[in-house]
């Protein structure tokens, strides 16, 4: 993930340089002669200002920082979420009972909010229940 984010990054300020060297040589030239100036290019100036290219990219970059916290937050968030696990023996149907954060839940494997890490068998299911914790609340 995170190299994910410093590549994005790398070719940004790669794109970033190329066009500063771009704009500061078309600023360092001499103005050419009419007379060497191609006959069909229109003698308009740029189609935008740089002004509002340079707000437009700062705007963008800006705007992908934002999307790029706020969709880390929700993950960080939804990791944090307590959600109740059931261990279920299929042979016997004795059931067990925790407590675990989603981001601690890896395949088979989970660790309680008491700390306790837990390794379920083959023969044991695994059952998440979501929002138990929320109904339990709303009927208090």
């Amino acid at each position: 993930m995170f190299t994910k984010l410093l590549l994005t990054a790398t070719v940004i300020l790669v794109a970033w340089l190329v066009v500063r060297k771009r704009w500061r040589a078309e600023g360092d030239q001499p103005p050419r002669p009419r007379a060497l100036t191609n006959a069909r290019a229109p003698a308009a100036g740029p189609l935008m200002p740089r002004g509002a290219v340079k707000l437009a990219a700062y705007g963008v970059v800006v705007l992908m920082l934002g999307g790029s916290g706020f969709y880390l937050f929700q993950d960080w968030q939804q990791a944090r979420e307590i959600v109740q696990l059931q261990v279920v023996n299929i042979y016997t149907g004795e059931t067990e009972h925790y407590e675990a954060r989603r981001g601690e839940i890896d395949g088979r494997r989970f660790r309680t909010l008491d700390g306790r890490r837990i390794r379920i068998a083959e023969m044991e299911r695994l059952i998440e229940i979501e929002g138990e914790r929320d109904s339990e609340r709303a009927r208090r």
